[in-house]
C-alpha cells in the first residue's frame, strides 16, 4: 500500500510540473507555434516578414515561399526544385519561391546553387541596395550565383 500511494504521489508531482512547464510554454508562445532553428534561420534572411502559414518539424510556410533544410548538394543540378518555382541555397537554407511578388532580403550572403524551374521565359530578377538590377535569370537555368549582397529578388 506504501508503494502504491508513493507511486501516486509522484505521478501527481510529474503532472504538476508537467503543467506548469506547459502553462508558461504557452505563456512564452502565445500563438501556440515555437520558432524553430529553421525559422530563426529564414527570418534572418527575409527582411520582410512574410505571412508565415505553417511550421512543421521540417519546412516554415510562408504564403509564397517555403523554407526547408538544403540538401547536401554537389550544384544547382541536385537542387529539387518543383515546376513553375525558383528555388535555391543561401547559407545551409534552402528557399523555394513560388508567388510573383518581390521578397525584400537581408543578410544574403556566400555562393549557392539556384534552380529557375518557372515557365519557360520567365524571367526572375534579383536586385541591389538601390533596387537596381544585380542580375537575372530566365527559365529553365540553373547554376551557382553569388548572393552577396543581393537585397530583394522577384521570381517572376
Amino acid at each position: 500500500m506504501k508503494i502504491v500511494k508513493s507511486a501516486v504521489l509522484l505521478l501527481a508531482a510529474t503532472a504538476l510540473a508537467a503543467g506548469s512547464t506547459v502553462a508558461a510554454t504557452a505563456a512564452d508562445d502565445p500563438g501556440g507555434t515555437r520558432v524553430t532553428g529553421l525559422q530563426q534561420k529564414a527570418d534572418q534572411v527575409l527582411a520582410d516578414a512574410p505571412q508565415l502559414l505553417r511550421v512543421t518539424a521540417d519546412a516554415v510556410e510562408y504564403r509564397g515561399l517555403t523554407v526547408t533544410e538544403a540538401p547536401v548538394t554537389k550544384g544547382a543540378q541536385d537542387l529539387a526544385c518543383g515546376y513553375g518555382h525558383l528555388c535555391m541555397v543561401v547559407n545551409g537554407t534552402k528557399f523555394d519561391f513560388y508567388k510573383c511578388q518581390t521578397w525584400n532580403l537581408t543578410n544574403w550572403t556566400g555562393d549557392g546553387p539556384f534552380t529557375n524551374n518557372q515557365t519557360p521565359g520567365t524571367v526572375a530578377k534579383f536586385f541591389n541596395r538601390d533596387g537596381s538590377v544585380r542580375w537575372t535569370s530566365t527559365a529553365y537555368e540553373a547554376g551557382t550565383a553569388t548572393w552577396d549582397p543581393i537585397w530583394s529578388l522577384r521570381p517572376c
